[in-house]
């Protein structure tokens, strides 16, 4: 892994070599008035991972500074969902921020995040919250579009930066910040994975050895489903879903190929950029996993999208 040797930053907020931590808004807003220029965001629930750390090198390659927000979302839980079980691994995470040159780690309780404790006035997903993850999962994009939104306002970042691996979440952020105007720069980073192709996640260790050879049959269901991605539609799904159907350990929530703007599915007509995404229980981990490709003559699989035009 390449990493930027902490002694060499002259952070104006943080010692050399490590992060300024900040747990009030008051400690953030003096921190954050010392960074001129650019300012990325990288906004974690901690528990970081060679996902994370690709995204805070790529902020550092476009901005002057860093900041990293680690905060564990309450709003983002629901009732079936156990916040307690959420790894919390902070030193690690500070280990990770020092070697990429963060120049503040934003850690707040969620008393600070919610002074006045759960919010009457949240931000609502609409339409896109409700399918394919928001459908398993109700109300948690609304939970974390509130909190993205408030990190975004806390923060004072010129750009956010986060992983493609979470398209929905990826898609709502970039339609909240242009449907309600927010001044803030979205990039999405390519999806990083373990050299067997398992797509890395915080909740990657929860799957015992044997969920984790199981767990692989996602990664496999996308790539022979981009594989075939210029015979149409029809081709990519059904290529994607042979590969599930081999496993029957992997208990398949969904797989879908949709339009990256709107998440409803492509007809066998369609030709363009498209998301072939899928959700599965493996053990008693949940996972999900994701690709875009372009579909159509001379179509495969695709790092990120290009700028689709908003349907």
């Amino acid at each position: 892994m390449t990493t930027t040797d902490p002694t060499s930053l002259a952070s104006p907020a943080g010692r050399a070599g490590a992060p300024l931590v900040c747990r009030s808004r008051e400690e953030l807003r003096s921190a954050r008035s010392e960074l001129g220029g650019d300012v990325a965001v990288v906004m974690t629930m901690g528990a970081l991972h060679e996902g994370h750390a690709m995204l805070i090198r790529r902020a550092r390659e476009k901005a002057r500074h860093v900041i990293v927000s680690i905060f564990l979302n309450p709003l983002q839980f629901g009732p079936k969902e156990d916040l307690s079980r959420y790894p919390r691994t902070f030193d690690t995470d500070m280990q990770i921020c020092t070697a990429e040159g963060v120049d503040v780690v934003f850690a707040p309780t969620p008393d600070v995040v919610y002074p006045d404790g759960d919010p009457g006035v949240r931000i609502s997903a609409g339409p896109l919250g409700n399918v394919l993850e928001g459908q398993s999962r109700p109300g948690h994009f609304d939970g974390m579009l509130t909190v993205v939104a408030k990190l975004m306002h806390l923060t004072g970042g010129t750009s956010f930066y986060y992983g493609q691996k979470d398209a929905q979440q990826l898609l709502l952020i970039r339609r909240m910040v242009r449907d309600i105007d927010f001044p803030a720069a979205v990039v999405s980073v390519p999806t990083v994975r373990e050299d067997d192709g398992l797509a890395l996640s915080s909740r990657n260790m929860y799957l015992t050895e044997s969920d984790r050879e199981v767990a692989l049959c996602l990664s496999r269901a996308l790539t022979a489903g981009a594989a075939v991605a210029a015979e149409g539609p029809s081709s990519i799904r059904r290529a994607a879903r042979a590969v599930l159907v081999r496993e029957p350990l992997a208990l398949v929530d969904y797989l879908v190929l949709v339009h990256p703007n709107t998440l409803h599915d492509v007809p066998e007509w369609y030709r363009g950029e498209a998301l072939l995404a899928v959700a599965a229980r493996v053990g008693t981990t949940r996972l999900i996993d994701n690709t875009p490709v372009a579909v159509g003559p001379g179509g495969g699989a695709l790092a990120v999208f290009s700028d689709v035009p908003h349907a």
